[in-house]
């Protein structure tokens, strides 16, 4: 019985991860043409209906070039950091709350919290084994950017953790069954999307791959298949981000439709930011990350705690 269970379990994954992947593709597709119309023009329109087979034919053509690597590279890591950077990004999947059979585990938020922080390796490996200086800037910039969200990220995170005060992502859903947190907690709910975005090197926030500096930041040696898994980590980011505010501040309500409406638009507020903001500056962004998110989001938790603490000496 536990070994059919455990198939079951198994199967589970695999249709989740391709489902994401499927969604990553149609995210990219999604993204062109929602660029393409605030910029007043078509998108891609020739592959397919209306441009819906696109993505495919650009995973197809990114994966069959030849890989190419620079000649002073330290191949093995150059090689496994895109790997390793699209499995920790399908990793943080597992994460996703199904009521029926699956990984639906109690300590969901502190995995988030662990496998996130290794995405930063990943980065940092890639731009360091290219042994190219362009790679290795785009890499520590955005390893410093990456560290210092994480930090906010974690105490916002900590935030909505002391109003339901268990660490499984499944009891969001129970909780905000008559008010969403979005209207408890605006700021903490503003602060995590502009955390998302830096997180997941978006714009205005995109300063690894700022071209006009840095000639696309830590990846600028990959190509092909190599160049397609670190795009399709970042997507899968995205995504994991998007799901995981739903279900933070958006009622997570995952048995409806309106789950994935919601889904779609918070992916859709990443790409109309990237659409219609220029780049932030450097300094103004660890301003913003040290000056302003640390000490707002230490003053919520704190808040809440103490609201935590009032609350048990009534009850007592």
């Amino acid at each position: 019985m536990i070994l059919k269970d455990m198939i079951l379990v198994f199967f589970s994954m695999i249709v989740l991860i391709v489902c994401v992947l499927i969604g990553v593709a149609f995210l990219t597709l999604l993204e062109r043409k929602v660029l393409g119309y605030i910029q007043i023009r078509k998108g891609p329109n020739k592959v397919g209906f209306i441009g819906i087979l696109q993505p495919f034919a650009d995973a197809v053509k990114l994966f069959t070039k030849e890989q190419t690597f620079p000649f002073l590279s330290n191949f093995s890591i150059y090689y496994f950091s895109p790997v390793m950077n699209l499995f920790i990004s399908l990793f943080l999947w597992m994460m996703m709350p199904f009521i029926s059979v699956f990984l639906n585990f109690n300590l969901s938020l502190l995995f988030f919290l662990s496998v996130s922080s290794l995405g930063v390796y990943t980065i940092m490996m890639a731009g360091w084994s290219s042994n190219s200086s362009y790679s290795l800037l785009g890499g520590l910039r955005s390893v410093a950017q990456t560290i210092s969200y994480e930090v906010s990220l974690a105490l916002i995170l900590m935030s909505f953790i002391f109003l339901i005060l268990n660490l499984n992502l499944m009891d969001f859903f129970f909780y905000q069954s008559y008010c969403w947190f979005i209207f408890l907690c605006l700021p903490l709910s503003y602060m995590w999307i502009i955390s998302g975005l830096a997180e997941t090197n978006r714009t205005p926030f995109d300063f690894a791959e700022g071209e006009s500096e840095l000639v696309s930041g830590f990846n600028v040696e990959y190509s092909s298949g190599s160049f397609a898994m670190i795009f399709l980590a970042e997507y899968a980011s995205i995504l994991f981000m998007s799901m995981i505010s739903v279900m933070l501040f958006m009622g997570g309500d995952l048995n409806s439709f309106m789950f994935f409406l919601k889904l779609v638009f918070i992916s859709f507020l990443w790409i109309w930011v990237r659409g219609t903001l220029p780049r932030f500056r450097y300094d103004k962004l660890m301003y913003l990350a040290w000056k302003s998110f640390l000490p707002c989001s230490l003053n919520y938790l704190l808040m809440f705690f103490g609201l935590k603490m009032f609350i048990f000496t009534l009850l007592l």
